[in-house]
């Protein structure tokens, strides 16, 4: 699992930042800011625009304290939190110029992996009365990775692997490349003793090779339900069973039924629609 703490999110903020001041990290070179007075105090408020599951409260926060430390931020939810319309996420104090400085990054963050959390959440509801697990997939926003891995967490879903380093996923180029599956999922075996050896497979003669070969777990790829009914059938519990490929959320229910252990989709990460969050000023 991914933790916040583990992520680089000062690094995630300050190339933000950057990228809306010119790529200087100084909160002069916002123009629009410098005509409201200096010494301007307000009071401001962030809230929900819809419904969902809020995410991304560290970089919001840091956002608003990179430009400006003295600014004070009273947090009403907590990441993983279900939100409503209208409802207040976090109430902030101090200079109007810093506030209006930090408002584009903090909500661009927080209306990000809020979106994702929403998404991995619907996903995730469906399956929460089966022992079928949902995950994420690498199909995220290029530099976000373990920020949207987080939030797909906070959602209720869980993480397939991070990158190409931490579990081997032999696809159909890699099977090719390696003159078959069982030559794949050994040398797997002699280069990183231990780590998840996952085969994607397009065919039960492949899944058969697969489960012979020893791999850990075994990715149907695009199979349809008689299919993925026969897989499970011949895989008799021997290894875990994955699905994925066009993945709606209203054949979740569907799917777990028929016995597999996992369901993997990129619509978590890649299809998401960003939460509609606001800030307003008092």
């Amino acid at each position: 699992m991914v933790n916040h703490k583990d992520i680089d999110i000062e690094g995630d903020v300050i190339r933000a930042l950057k990228e809306d001041l010119g790529g200087e990290l100084n909160p002069e070179l916002d123009i629009t800011a410098l005509l409201i007075p200096k010494n301007s105090k307000r009071d401001a408020r962030i809230i929900a625009r819809e419904a969902g599951v809020f995410c991304g409260k560290a970089w919001a926060e840091l956002s608003f304290k990179i430009v400006d430390d003295d600014l004070h931020m009273d947090w009403l939810v907590e990441d993983g939190d279900s939100i409503v319309e209208n409802q207040t996420l976090v109430k902030i104090s101090g200079s109007a110029r810093s506030i209006l400085t930090a408002e584009r990054t903090a909500l661009n963050f927080m209306q990000m992996l809020s979106g994702t959390a929403t998404s991995a959440n619907i996903y995730a509801s469906k399956l929460s009365s089966t022992s079928t697990v949902m995950l994420d997939t690498r199909k995220t926003i290029p530099g976000f990775r373990n920020a949207q891995k987080y939030a797909v967490k906070c959602g209720g879903a869980e993480n397939h692997r991070f990158g190409l380093y931490d579990a081997f996923l032999i696809k159909e180029n890699h099977i090719m490349a390696c003159g078959g599956i069982g030559n794949a999922v050994s040398k797997a075996k002699q280069l990183r003793p231990g780590l998840p050896v996952e085969v994607e497979v397009e065919s039960l003669e492949e899944l058969g090779q697969a489960i012979d070969a020893g791999a850990s777990i075994v990715m149907l790829d695009n199979f349809d339900t008689e299919q993925i009914q026969e897989a499970v059938l011949l895989n008799n519990g021997r290894c875990k069973l994955e699905v994925s490929g066009n993945i709606k959320d209203d054949k979740l229910e569907k799917l777990a039924a028929i016995g597999v252990d996992y369901i993997s989709s990129g619509a978590l990460t890649k299809n998401i629609v960003a939460l509609d969050l606001s800030l307003l000023i008092d």
